[in-house]
């Protein structure tokens, strides 16, 4: 078996000098939209006012129903959704969006809170000689560096590593995460390297010490999903675009085309949750981006429809961060039944997971037993049998639906392929369906493309690469210390504002409470473990 597995290697690092001459060929376009990202200020191009101050929930309810027509509506807030807006606002479109619970509710808030390219796509693509799933691979480095770029605040940079047990499988690996590197191009976070046991032991102690023969260390972002999508969200409103959470499409409105004779949708009937008020909003173009819910708006739009989407569950533990060291992550690329398990620090925690299985389409999925089981299973065999793995240090589980693109060939979600697709409907309906959540930026890029093309609307190329998002102007390593000279905050509270709110913590600290106590001097404790201050939840609301 394990000649066998060694002749495969060798069979994938050969192959893999297909991808390492595409990787070449590309180096000088990728060091191209690298300097780009360096040198130009997208937020120049974009020829349109910026909000100082943020329009309130009700003053964009008030422009969604008194806004004759919009160009765009967008219906979803995810991350997709929201980063369509963003691309549709910067492009001078009159954008609307709507979304029926809040922003990042759902699957973008329930990921790994990795900023990656795809170490085991890129694994595949070695394997198959799929150019398809290489190009995703390359798209998707593309958007790690230029998410890293935007939004400083909410993102870092991850070593994850791959521990290693036996001898054949070094240079197997090595190969694939140096060409992994090497897709990257200019564009590579840091070079991976190899570490022998001693080291690998040394920087992550709670590995298992029998037969483990080295690791390598490999690159990856992580960030705060949740924020970022809400900050991609808040940069559309900034720049004019009319959003607005909690509020539901109810149906889709159509007028029939007096040149080809068919209805085409104009609009959505909305309907705000909170109050029950309903209200149409008229749009030349209705973009559906909403996940795994895609196919309930397509069938709005024709009952015909067929589905698309193929939901995968994603689980997620939430154990205590002594299961790994603060500033190293961990991957088993290799589990008891071929998926991939992510081990990393997360907010003095550790997020244990992904599991990928067939699951039904819930608005609040919830973990299954034997998921959160499987993981705990995967955790105990990478650990030293001296760190007993319970099922009581389960703090959280969390349960997200991956809308994948379906694959009438394939026999399970494992096999199917994580790009994206743009389908525009007889209506014009235009829906962006797969992805992932690091190519969010390009995928909606495509989706307004594809609309700008199919409704005539007048707007020029995206101007998204490099733009700034909320928060990352005036973001600064060491602005935390700042906070804490001006305002008086405590380190850790300080740091917490300024990785969440990045310029606009100042703002925050403003409204912080004074203590009362010698220090810290404002910034009262909700909880004495968590850095989360009284006034914090003012300004959220």
């Amino acid at each position: 078996m394990a000649i066998r597995k060694a002749v495969k290697g060798t069979a994938v690092v050969a192959s893999g000098g297909l991808v390492a001459f595409y990787g070449l060929t590309q180096l000088t376009e990728y060091r191209k939209k690298q300097a780009r990202l360096s040198r130009v200020e997208a937020v120049e191009q974009v020829n349109m006012a910026f909000q100082d101050e943020l329009p309130s929930r009700q003053a964009q309810l008030t422009a969604l129903r008194n806004t004759q027509e919009f160009d765009v509506l967008v219906v979803g807030g995810g991350a997709t959704g929201s980063g369509c807006a963003l691309d549709a606002v910067t492009r001078n479109l009159k954008t609307a969006l709507v979304e029926r619970d809040d922003f990042s509710s759902g699957t973008s808030s329930r990921s790994t809170k990795l900023i990656h390219g795809g170490v085991r796509y890129l694994q595949k693509a070695l394997v198959k000689l799929d150019y398809e799933q290489y190009m995703m691979v390359k798209e998707a480095l593309h958007e790690r560096s230029n998410l890293l770029n935007i939004a400083p605040h909410l993102t870092a940079l991850l070593p994850i590593m791959l521990p290693i047990y036996k001898w054949w499988q070094l240079p197997y690996y090595w190969a694939g995460i140096k060409i992994y590197d090497l897709v990257a191009g200019a564009q590579c976070l840091k070079s991976s390297y190899i570490l022998t046991k001693t080291k690998a032991l040394e920087l992550f102690p709670m590995l298992k010490r029998d037969k483990l023969v080295g690791a390598i260390v490999y690159y990856d972002g992580q960030h705060n999903d949740a924020r970022m999508n809400l900050a991609i969200a808040l940069t559309a409103a900034r720049y004019g675009a009319a959003i607005a959470n909690y509020t539901e499409v109810v149906h889709l409105l159509k007028r029939v085309d007096p040149q080809m004779g068919k209805e085409i949708v104009c609009g959505a009937r909305c309907r705000d949750v909170i109050t029950g008020q309903e209200f149409d909003v008229r749009a030349k173009c209705v973009i559906n981006a909403t996940g795994p819910f895609t196919d309930a708006l397509r069938k709005m739009d024709d009952q015909k429809n067929p589905n698309i989407c193929q939901p995968s569950a994603g689980v997620h533990i939430v154990i205590p961060g002594y299961y790994s060291p603060d500033n190293m992550g961990l991957l088993d690329p290799a589990t008891s039944d071929g998926r991939v398990i992510f081990f990393l620090p997360w907010e003095k925690m550790t997020i244990a997971g992904t599991t990928d299985t067939p699951t039904e389409i819930t608005p609040h999925p919830i973990p299954m037993e034997e998921d959160i089981n499987f993981i705990l299973t995967e955790v105990r065999n990478y650990l030293s049998p001296d760190v007993e793995v319970r099922r009581g240090d389960v703090l959280a589980a969390w349960s997200g639906i991956r809308p994948l693109v379906t694959n009438p060939n394939s026999k399970d979600t494992q096999s199917i392929c994580r790009n994206h697709i743009v389908h525009i409907s007889d209506s014009g309906l235009v829906t962006i369906a797969g992805g992932k959540w690091t190519t969010y930026r390009s995928m909606a890029e495509d989706t307004l493309d594809a609309a700008v093309k199919a409704h005539n609307l007048s707007a020029g190329p995206s101007k998204t690469v490099g733009l700034m998002l909320e928060g990352a102007k005036d973001w600064t390593p060491t602005m935390y210390i700042r906070l804490v000279q001006d305002y008086g905050l405590e380190v850790e509270v300080a740091q917490h504002l300024a990785s969440s709110y990045g310029g606009r913590a100042y703002e925050v600290a403003k409204m912080a409470h004074v203590t009362g106590k010698r220090w810290p001097i404002v910034g009262k404790r909700l909880v004495s473990e968590f850095p989360y201050i009284e006034k914090l939840l003012f300004y959220l609301n």
